[in-house]
């Protein structure tokens, strides 16, 4: 069984860089066709896809976030990580990590964590 969870402050101050790390456990972000992608969900909004890192390192950003987005991973320790930079309150959102395989959708996705961006 596949599990995710994130991890990261609840509260950023704007101008800052907002940081969340998804730790998996019950298979590799390294294994074949896995893409492990940031999602998030603004209050009162649907669900707005923000990137992803595919197995074999590679990424890809939403277009309206590309430039304050950076996703890494460290495969050691089978976890990725989301930068967002510049934030502003409507960056606020709970933010999920989750796994898309060789289907379409996603399978599994962590509880997601609740990001507040607040002076």
């Amino acid at each position: 069984q596949v599990q995710l969870q994130e991890s990261g402050p609840g509260l950023v101050k704007p101008s800052q860089t907002l940081s969340l790390t998804c730790t998996v456990s019950g298979g590799s972000i390294t294994t074949n066709y896995y893409y492990w992608s940031w999602i998030r969900q603004p209050p009162g909004k649907g669900l707005e896809w923000i990137g992803y890192i595919a197995y074999t390192g590679a990424t890809s950003y939403s277009p309206s976030l590309k430039s304050r987005t950076s996703i890494s991973r460290d495969t050691s320790k089978n976890q990725f990580t989301l930068q967002l930079s510049s934030v502003t309150p409507e960056d606020t959102a709970v933010y999920y990590c989750a796994r898309e395989g060789e289907l379409p959708g996603y399978d599994y996705w962590g509880q997601g964590t609740q990001v507040t961006v607040s002076s």
